[in-house]
């Protein structure tokens, strides 16, 4: 088996080359050298970097889209408490027609009317709301009646006026008796 070259002897036979043999002998160990220092290491960095960027690139895209998300949740907040009013807020069903029956009083006396019966009429469930209707029978002017419906219609609850009965109270007078059906829709 053959020893590999001493480095003194090496450099001895370096020495005997020509000039021409010396330039070519170091331009070669220079290219492999420099052939070296890129494969081990700048492309080694450049590898690592490119995946340092992809990984950042990655994380921004994902920070725009929580922004995204967020700015919509933030959004939804501001529409909830638009709409608060028409949210459920109170556990059991007694507390919602307690709260109803005032609110509908407090129309009634706005508009100028004599409410003489009113009762919860019960609950119907459909998917995740629920329609609470209440019956009612007031007397009053016939035009604060209508005005009392108008305000039913336009309150800041879900009110509807679901179905309504006039009758004069008498013969020559302008004061009429109505009975009706108010529902409100709350959802959850």
């Amino acid at each position: 088996m053959k020893k590999p070259p001493k480095i003194t002897e090496l450099l001895s036979t370096i020495a005997h080359f020509s000039k021409r043999e010396k330039l070519i002998f170091y331009g070669a160990i220079i290219f492999v050298s420099l052939a070296l220092v890129d494969r081990l290491i700048i492309r080694t960095f450049s590898g690592l970097t490119s995946d340092i960027v992809k990984q950042i690139q990655d994380k921004e895209a994902q920070i725009k889209t929580d922004l995204k998300i967020l700015a919509q949740k933030q959004k939804i907040e501001i529409q909830r408490t638009n709409y608060s009013s028409y949210l459920g807020k109170h556990a059991t069903d007694n507390e919602e027609f307690t709260i109803i029956l005032k609110e509908v009083e407090t129309l009634a006396n706005k508009a100028g009317i004599n409410l003489v019966d009113m009762k919860p009429g019960g609950v119907k469930e459909s998917g995740t709301s629920k329609k609470y209707q209440i019956t009612l029978s007031c007397e009053g002017l016939m035009e604060k009646i209508a005005e009392f419906m108008y305000n039913i219609e336009t309150a800041n609850k879900l009110f509807t006026v679901e179905k309504y009965e006039l009758t004069p109270k008498s013969r020559d007078t302008a004061i009429a008796k109505c009975s009706m059906t108010i529902s409100s829709l709350i959802l959850p």
